[in-house]
C-alpha cells in the first residue's frame, strides 16, 4: 500500500468544539437569531452545508437565519461570515507540528497523500492558506464533490485522482460521520487516530494516539 487517505478535522487539526461553539454564539447574537434556535438550525442543515446545497456561506447563513423566522440585514450577515471564516483559518493552522513532521516523513517515503474531508465552502477557501496543502497530491472535499462522508464517492473521488483502487489505500480519521466503517466497506485498510477526538469508541480496528505514530505503524522508518 503507497496511497494514504486522510481526514481533516480531529485528525491532523483539532476540531476545537469548544471555540466554536463560542464562535457559534457571537454569529447567533450577530444574526439576531435565539442560540438555541440557530443551534438547531446549524446541525439540522449538516449535510446541505457540507455538500455545498446553499452556495457560499453568506447565503448558508441567511437560509439558516431564515430557517429560525429572522431575515438578518447585509452587514448582519456580513459580519456573521467574518466570524465563521476566522474560527475556519485558525483551526486548520492548529496542526502540531509533529503532525506536519509525520506527514513530511510519509511522503518522503514515497507515500502518495489524498484528503477526505467533509468541509464546507468557507473552510475550502481558507485550506489553500494553511500549512498542510504542500503534503497532499489531491483533495476530495464534500462541497466540491458534491458528497459527504460516508459516501462511497467522496472515497472515490480521492482514488480515482491518485488513480489507485481503495484496496491499495490506508484510511485514517478520528471516526466521525460513521468513515471508518465506510472506508473498510471501499476494501481500504481502516485506522483510527485518538489525539484530538474520541469519536468512535467502538471502533475495533486499528487504532493510534496521535498522528505522530502512523509512519511507523505502516512501515515508515524513524
Amino acid at each position: 500500500m503507497k496511497a494514504l487517505l486522510v481526514d481533516l478535522f480531529s485528525t491532523l487539526v483539532p476540531a476545537g468544539d469548544a471555540e466554536r461553539d463560542a464562535v457559534h454564539e457571537q454569529m447567533s447574537e450577530t444574526l439576531g437569531v435565539d442560540l438555541d434556535a440557530f443551534r438547531r438550525e446549524f446541525a439540522a442543515t449538516a449535510y446541505e452545508r457540507f455538500v455545498g446545497a446553499y452556495g457560499d456561506l453568506p447565503s448558508t447563513l441567511r437560509v439558516i437565519a431564515r430557517r429560525t423566522g429572522v431575515d438578518p440585514s447585509d452587514k448582519q450577515v456580513l459580519d456573521a461570515t467574518a466570524l465563521r471564516r476566522d474560527l475556519s483559518r485558525r483551526l486548520l493552522n492548529a496542526a502540531p507540528a509533529g503532525t506536519l513532521a509525520a506527514l513530511e516523513d510519509l511522503r518522503s517515503a514515497g507515500w502518495r497523500l489524498g484528503l477526505v474531508s467533509n468541509i464546507t465552502s468557507e473552510t475550502q477557501l481558507q485550506w489553500a492558506h494553511s500549512p498542510l496543502p504542500p503534503y497532499f497530491e489531491t483533495t476530495a472535499f464534500s462541497a466540491e464533490v458534491g458528497a459527504a462522508k460516508p459516501e462511497a464517492k467522496i472515497y472515490l473521488a480521492a482514488c480515482n485522482a491518485l488513480d489507485v483502487p481503495p484496496s491499495d489505500c490506508i484510511y485514517i480519521g478520528d471516526g466521525n460521520d460513521n468513515e471508518l466503517p465506510a472506508a473498510a466497506a471501499l476494501g481500504m485498510h481502516a485506522i483510527r487516530t485518538t489525539e484530538h477526538s474520541d469519536s468512535d469508541p467502538t471502533w475495533t480496528g486499528p487504532t493510534v494516539r496521535s498522528f505522530t505514530e502512523l509512519p511507523s505503524l505502516i512501515g515508515v522508518p524513524a
